[in-house]
């Protein structure tokens, strides 16, 4: 069987001006994600975006993460609120234009 060969993430050494590829992005990130301060530019595309937004989440303090959650649960109850009315609004849409149809003789099966 064939050695298969793997990267250290420490002995990772290039510098942010010196990514190219993909993977030398994941592995610069992999290697100093603990002490970014900011997105760097290198790192920009929307890819990562998910990544940066999870460790600005994952480095909140117990009281700034019960907040976010807080904030999270209105944000999601308020959203069903809103989808909840705009299907109800659907819907009584469409018994009044059921309502108008049977008015004017349209057939049901229509």
């Amino acid at each position: 069987m064939t050695e298969k060969p793997y990267l250290e993430v420490p002995n990772f050494k290039k510098e942010e001006d010196e990514l190219v590829t993909l993977f030398d992005k994941w592995m610069f990130i992999l290697r100093n994600l603990h002490r970014l301060q900011q997105r760097p530019v290198k790192l920009q595309e929307k890819v990562f975006e998910k990544l940066f937004k999870q460790a600005e989440i994952a480095k909140l303090t117990p009281e700034e993460m019960k907040t976010y959650e807080e904030s999270l649960k209105v944000y999601r109850d308020n959203y069903s609120i809103r989808e909840t009315l705009r299907n109800e609004g659907k819907q009584e849409e469409r018994f009044t234009i059921a309502k108008e149809l049977k008015k004017l003789g349209v057939q049901i099966d229509l």
